[in-house]
């Protein structure tokens, strides 16, 4: 059983909500060069097709879950052309990143930045037309607490998509994804990012994540009504489809 409140960034005695603010805090400056290197630029095409899962619905009002430096939300607000879009996050210097990119890109009358404990939002019960959230939804203290609190904010009928990274199932990917994953990936973290345990807890927290069956049942018992999953790149990557 994945037991998320027991993998930690940090030996520290505090609470992991607060590790990870301050691991995230710590790898902001590098955190998108890090993720487009280590995934050979392949986690771009994987959010392209989460979003995609949204566009037969438009939302007009949409959420983006622990959006960290905004890349989620950014190519959500180009491809669904919301008229509202909220990226919350537990790390501020990760959102100040997504800012500075939101106001580049001439989005900042669409998204806007918020701090929030994601599991337990600010926002009133039917809020949003669509949730999202891209590799972040591992890092929840209490995955269930956390979907509760997507579906919660959810306007009936409305749709959640994730894409969240896990581990493959078949030979020879399984294996190659494990040495990868114990080696090339939190040595060249560390390198890049002087974080010398992020890479290392990220790696553990794919592993330990529930994944395909298990999590679209995690889901269900979460509150929405259907839910569904399909496997990406060999099974590095799972994207979930839910609906209130």
């Amino acid at each position: 059983m994945y037991r998320q409140e027991e993998i930690k960034p940090y030996d520290q005695g505090v609470e992991k909500a607060a590790q990870v603010e301050q691991m995230f805090d710590n790898i902001a400056p590098t955190y998108d060069t890090l993720n487009h290197r280590l995934s050979w630029d392949i986690d771009r095409s994987w959010r392209r097709k989460a979003i995609k899962q949204l566009q037969p619905y438009q939302p007009k009002t949409m959420l983006d879950i622990a959006t960290g430096t905004g890349d989620f939300a950014i190519l959500s607000s180009k491809m669904l052309s919301p008229e509202k879009l909220i990226g919350a996050d537990i790390s501020e210097k990760m959102m100040q990143i997504g800012r500075e990119k939101v106001q580049r890109e001439g989005l900042g009358h669409v998204i806007s930045f918020e701090k929030e404990d994601c599991l337990n939002l600010s926002y009133a019960d039917n809020t949003f037309d669509a949730v999202t959230a891209a590799f972040g939804i591992r890092n929840f203290a209490d995955l269930d607490r956390g979907l509760a609190e997507m579906c919660r904010v959810l306007k009936p009928g409305g749709h959640l998509s994730i894409v969240e990274l896990t581990t493959p199932v078949s030979f020879p990917m399984k294996q190659l994804f494990r040495v990868y994953s114990h080696t090339v990936l939190p040595v060249y973290g560390r390198l890049i990012s002087k974080d010398t345990s992020a890479y290392s807890y990220l790696t553990r927290t794919i592993e330990a994540f529930p994944q395909g069956e298990s999590m679209v049942g995690i889901l269900k018992k979460a509150g929405f009504s259907e839910a569904s999953f399909q496997r990406l790149t060999f099974g590095v990557c799972t994207m979930y489809f839910a609906t209130k």
